[in-house]
């Protein structure tokens, strides 16, 4: 069944499909993704924003509730479960347009000019005018916008562009004091997914810190010296 319209997505739900999307056209030899590599490609530390630290448990979550959407659909590989994405069926989109919706689920919001490079390996734009065609399209679209034009930050030539299937994004607005800025949240709460991606960052930047620390301890119980607080 085509759906036009979808639920907010969590954030680690949006990563899945951007992952899905990419791993298809940059490793079609191992393609659809089983659950380890789809997990792999969540928390890849390059050409991600931001950076996620998710379990196979959480993924597998969100792989169940895209496949309860008909946004992921299941296969079976030789020995494990594979997964692909349905995004282009069930959103009714072309190519471009996926490719331009990948880059905005795994990298965040960009310019056109951004958008272009970022999606070589996935679509080969010949212009920036393309890019906004097909983002004005996504825009515009009858069912549901799937795109939102930002305000343009200062010192910025090109606006950057959103995607809104998690809901509306956050607005980075001036802040009235010199010097500082402020985030204005719209759209409601943040998701369960997002704050499970905070706090996994967080946890993980905690185990750094502590073994920073007893790094240092050790050396400075060899040298004979206080570490200090």
């Amino acid at each position: 069944m085509i759906q036009h319209s979808l639920p907010a997505l969590s954030l680690l739900e949006t990563r899945v499909l951007g992952v899905l999307v990419e791993k298809q056209h940059t490793v079609p030899d191992t393609y659809p993704l089983s659950l380890n590599s789809l997990v792999a490609g969540c928390n890849q530390k390059s050409s991600r924003d931001p950076v996620l630290s998710a379990t196979e448990a959480e993924v597998q979550a969100a792989v169940d509730q895209l496949k309860f959407l008909s946004l992921v659909m299941e296969g079976s590989g030789n020995r494990v479960t594979r997964y692909e994405h349905n995004v282009n069926r069930v959103l009714q989109l072309p190519p471009q347009s996926v490719a331009i919706l990948a880059m905005l689920l795994l990298r965040g919001p960009q310019t056109p000019g951004e958008l272009r490079i970022n999606c070589e390996r996935l679509y080969k734009f010949s212009d920036i005018s393309s890019v906004e065609v097909f983002l004005n399209e996504l825009k515009d679209r009858p069912a549901a916008a799937l795109v939102v034009e930002l305000p343009r930050r200062p010192g910025s030539r090109e606006n950057r562009w959103a995607h809104l299937l998690s809901g509306p994004p956050a607005i980075e607005t001036a802040s009235a004091a010199p010097g500082s800025a402020t985030t204005v949240m719209t759209g409601g709460d943040v998701t369960v997914g997002e704050l499970a991606a905070l706090k996994a960052n967080v946890a993980r930047l905690e185990d750094e810190v502590a073994a920073l620390k007893a790094t240092v301890a050790k050396l400075c119980a060899e040298l004979g010296v206080s570490s200090g607080r």
